[in-house]
């Protein structure tokens, strides 16, 4: 096996690589917490499309969903996980390997 292209794209974490997901990872990134509603009018999804993307970035362990009531209303707060803003920085890297090996500086 030799060395790694640095064109490789395989090495992209497909989890949030999508969209939508990357949208959230990366609105997630740059604050504490977010309100679902917050999150939502950010990336422009629909509540059930947030939620079904939501979900998968749950079950990979890289975003914490916190349910609660105000004045009786339900209300989600999520934030990304630490192993969240590891896989966000590793994908950040990915990009940026991607993109100098583009410009020939790889």
């Amino acid at each position: 096996m030799g060395e790694l292209s640095p064109f490789d794209h395989n090495r992209l974490d497909d989890v949030i690589h999508g969209r939508i997901r990357l949208g959230v990872v990366a609105y997630l990134s740059a604050v504490e917490s977010a309100l679902f509603g917050e999150l939502r009018d950010q990336v422009g999804a629909t509540d059930g499309n947030l939620s079904a993307h939501l979900r998968k970035l749950e079950d990979a362990g890289y975003v914490r969903a916190e349910k609660s009531f105000v004045n009786r209303k339900p209300q989600t707060r999520l934030s990304l996980t630490a192993e969240g803003r590891k896989a966000w920085r590793a994908w950040l890297d990915r990009i940026d390997a991607l993109r100098n090996a583009a410009a020939g500086r790889g």
